[in-house]
């Protein structure tokens, strides 16, 4: 091809991409107003107010979510928490508790002897649910036991639930099982990756147990986010969406996953449940705000 062909050809491209991208600059929201930042036209976010706003007392942590314009908010345990406030506070918002936690990593879900305690957790976090208008309580399945294989540990972790599942079906209260990360955040975990986490929701049969897909732990346990949501989706297993990007585990942005095409895939699939932030903010919470707000352009 002569070189002068070529040469045209070539800026002919780049003036096509550089008008393209002008235009995804000029779609961009103008985030001078920090009150309408949390109000994204796709993706309901869900601010995690365990890692945000750290140096707040708990309930201004939820003010300053609300003041974004976030809809909603997730928690850890309910356990320490001022129960009536957090309810009264949230209500007065006009702000959701997307999910909490209603069992940890320890003592294990994988361990039978720690099912009747389990059991209770879960008829007394369905109690907190109810109180604060909540309808999905995280679940963990706990480290790994010496002496007992990953199979054996995932046949208790069904065990467990199934003796829940009717709990949670009765109080229309979903249980969202958290598979984690074992090659940064949580190295000794007994559960990790899609495949085991669908497998175990497909066992327990409840249309009130399915996982916290949590796309952070996704991606460093097997990548192929997109591909993976759609099994997901296929299996009708995924109760809830989390992120943070990676390495880090801050906001989009500032890694290396490209959430704007992650978030248009659960969109298109049918997601319209809160989608958690469970990330440090890498500076503050406004520019992490504005990262989750930039993901959800496309």
């Amino acid at each position: 091809m002569p070189a002068d062909i070529s040469r045209r050809t070539f800026l002919g491209s780049s003036a096509l991409v550089g008008t393209a991208a002008g235009l995804a600059m000029a779609a961009e929201p103008d985030f001078a107003d920090h009150s309408t930042i949390g109000k994204t036209p796709h993706t309901k976010f869900a601010v995690n107010v365990e890692m945000w706003f750290g140096k707040l007392p708990f309930p201004e942590r939820i003010k300053q979510a609300a003041a974004m314009g976030f809809p909603a908010v997730e928690i850890w345990p309910w356990q320490g928490k001022d129960l009536d406030a957090v309810a009264k506070l949230t209500q007065d918002l006009g702000i959701s508790i997307a999910q909490f936690t209603a069992w940890g990593f320890s003592p294990g879900l994988n361990d039978p002897k720690n099912h009747d305690d389990f059991v209770k957790a879960v008829k007394d976090g369905c109690k907190v649910a109810h109180q604060w208008n909540c309808k999905l309580m995280c679940v963990v399945a706990g480290d790994d036991i010496k002496g007992m294989s990953q199979d054996q540990m995932h046949a208790n972790v069904i065990k467990g639930l199934k003796r829940a599942a009717p709990i949670a079906e009765a109080e229309d209260v979903t249980l969202i099982l958290e598979p984690m990360n074992i090659r940064v955040d949580h190295k000794g975990h007994c559960l990790y990756g899609s495949a085991p986490a669908i497998r175990i929701c497909k066992e327990i049969g409840s249309s009130h147990v399915k996982i916290n897909w949590d796309l952070y732990h996704m991606h460093i346990t097997e990548g192929d986010l997109c591909g993976h949501l759609r099994e997901g989706f296929a299996a009708k297993q995924i109760g809830y969406l989390q992120l943070a990007d990676h390495p880090g585990r801050n906001e989009p942005g500032t890694g290396e996953i490209h959430y704007n095409r992650v978030l248009k895939e659960a969109y298109d699939l049918g997601y319209r449940g809160f989608v958690g932030l469970e990330l440090s903010p890498k500076t503050d919470g406004l520019a992490a705000a504005i990262g989750a707000a930039k993901a959800d352009i496309w």
